[in-house]
């Protein structure tokens, strides 16, 4: 039965449409290997969770909350993340503490703040890189870097590079959510004296979104050989039905509608990476969707990219930008 449904998971990634559908997961989900999370499996754990006000993060935050979970719900906006933190203070019984801190992911020296603000904590369990959106206007942070690659590449970059010493305190994980969209990006070359993502005269929101997700895969990959003692995964959700989905993309959500997975399945696997035993797991720095390792490359075109001269140029920049303040 086991290898009879990972026939059917393959043909649902091979086909990718099914598989990122709602149909997919309705599907896997049914399996026999589908673990069920314990109500008590993240009792006692601290997990961060970045983007929490809404969607994917929304879903993420009250799933880990319903399983015993401290929260740390990290937002822009300070009366949307305190409202969403009274709500899952009172919707759950556990004594467990959800706090909030108010950082922009985009703004590298919020970032920092938000870090000493997290660090103080005496353990962090899971950093969930959740926030970003797909903006279709080419937009700026204070200091002239373009806000898709600031809030999804450099804050989550400096973010983990922070918070690294309390993570592996206790073997903690860093999970980044990424996209499908991926996949069609080539891994640019930041080296050069103006990398393509950053021209100002030729910007793309969906082609930069696709872009910034290739960069998180990437660096999950080399942030897990870097730190062995973090566990990193990215993932993929799915096509999920999200507040960001509709307003950036309201076509694909008319037209895709009817198939479009809810928010609490597209942050299962996100939920599942963050609670299930570490045995589960394997070797770290892999990308997940529904529960199970996929490729990171699906075309020739990317996975000639993804080179180790392109890989180190892409850390260096992130390196420079994530010390880049206005």
């Amino acid at each position: 039965m086991k290898r009879f449904g990972q026939l059917i998971d393959g043909v649902l990634d091979a086909t990718v449409a099914p598989g990122y559908s709602r149909i997919g997961y309705e599907v896997r989900s049914r399996s026999d290997d589908w673990e069920t999370l314990a109500a008590n499996s993240l009792v006692g754990r601290v997990v961060v969770v970045t983007g929490a006000t809404s969607g994917l993060g929304l879903a993420t935050a009250r799933r880990a909350r319903a399983l015993g979970a401290s929260l740390v719900l990290v937002g822009r906006d300070r009366e949307r993340t305190e409202t969403v933190s009274r709500d899952l203070s009172a919707g759950f019984r556990s004594e467990a503490a959800v706090d909030v801190v108010i950082a922009d992911m985009a703004e590298p020296s919020q970032v920092r703040d938000a870090c000493r603000e997290i660090g103080a904590l005496p353990r962090v369990d899971v950093l969930v890189h959740n926030a970003g959106a797909l903006s279709k206007q080419r937009i700026v942070n204070s200091a002239g870097l373009e806000s898709t690659l600031a809030a999804q590449v450099v804050g989550p970059f400096l973010m983990t590079k922070v918070l690294c010493d309390v993570l592996q305190r206790d073997r903690g994980r860093v999970i980044t959510v990424s996209s499908g969209g991926m996949y069609a990006a080539p891994l640019p070359d930041m080296s050069t004296t103006t990398p393509e993502p950053l021209v100002v005269n030729t910007y793309d929101g969906t082609k930069q979104y696709a872009t910034a997700k290739r960069m998180q895969v990437t660096l999950n990959e080399m942030w897990a050989r870097r730190n062995p003692n973090v566990y990193f995964a990215s993932m993929h959700p799915g096509w999920a039905d999200t507040p960001g989905v509709r307003n950036a993309l309201p076509g694909f959500a008319r037209w895709t509608g009817p198939f479009l997975r809810d928010a609490d399945q597209g942050a299962d696997t996100i939920v599942w990476l963050a609670a299930t035993d570490a045995s589960n797991l394997g070797a770290s720095g892999g990308f997940w969707s529904d529960r199970a390792r996929r490729p990171i490359h699906r075309l020739g075109s990317t996975r000639r990219s993804d080179r180790a001269d392109l890989r180190e140029a892409l850390w260096e920049w992130c390196e420079r930008a994530a010390t880049t303040t206005s």
